[in-house]
């Protein structure tokens, strides 16, 4: 009987190894015959979700955002640091996720208000690409095009738009030691450092990403 059982673990974990290509990627049950029981055991991506599929978020972050006193590719007049083009804003997003085992890539959309300085509205859309990291964890780069308009200290009847580079880390409860508290709903922090053009902005922003 023994021999059984371990004839039937080493097949178990042989399959548990292989690489899993259906979208929900569940992994074999495996039996502990010491307590009579089945336990299934499946991939997951962060969150506890599956390992393959669709993982739909939003989020809400707060940031600043600071230009350079140069001209550059999107057009933005050279200005005097006193006028305050550099201000602190409010920020939408709207994306997925595809989790692919121990990497992701996705995509997403995003709307945001300024509160000081000189920006009016910011909104673009951007790919995402990087790798999970603990339980709920990522750090990815991503690239993108973004508009952004002005309020008054330079033309605001247009929208200047150039592309957008990132790289940033997301977090979850349980990484920090508190799995559990959200289940698999999973608020994340998230924290982020795009530019503008080719750095011709810095902007570091942190806030809360769910998905639904």
């Amino acid at each position: 009987m023994r021999k059984l059982v371990l004839a039937t673990a080493v097949a178990v974990s042989a399959l548990a190894a292989a690489p899993a290509f259906a979208q929900d990627a569940s992994y074999p049950s495996t039996t502990d015959t010491s307590y009579g029981q089945t336990t299934t055991d499946t991939a997951t991506a962060p969150d506890g979700t599956k390992a393959f599929g669709i993982d739909p978020y939003f989020a809400i972050r707060g940031g600043w955002e600071q230009f350079d006193s140069e001209s550059n590719k999107a057009g933005i007049p050279q200005v005097d640091r006193r006028n305050k083009l550099n201000g602190s804003l409010v920020e939408g997003l709207v994306g997925f996720n595809v989790p692919l085992n121990a990497f992701f890539v996705g995509a997403e959309g995003n709307v945001a208000k300024g509160v000081s300085g000189d920006i009016d509205w910011e909104y673009g859309a951007a790919g995402r690409f990087g790798f999970r990291a603990g339980e709920s964890g990522l750090f990815y780069g991503k690239v993108g095009y973004q508009w952004v308009n002005f309020d008054k200290r330079v033309n605001t009847n247009r929208d200047y738009d150039d592309v957008t580079y990132g790289v940033g880390f997301e977090v979850g409860p349980k990484d920090i030691g508190l799995g559990g508290v959200t289940g698999n709903a999973g608020f994340r922090l998230r924290g982020e450092v795009s530019s503008f053009g080719w750095v011709h902005s810095f902007r570091p922003t942190l806030g809360i990403v769910t998905h639904f």
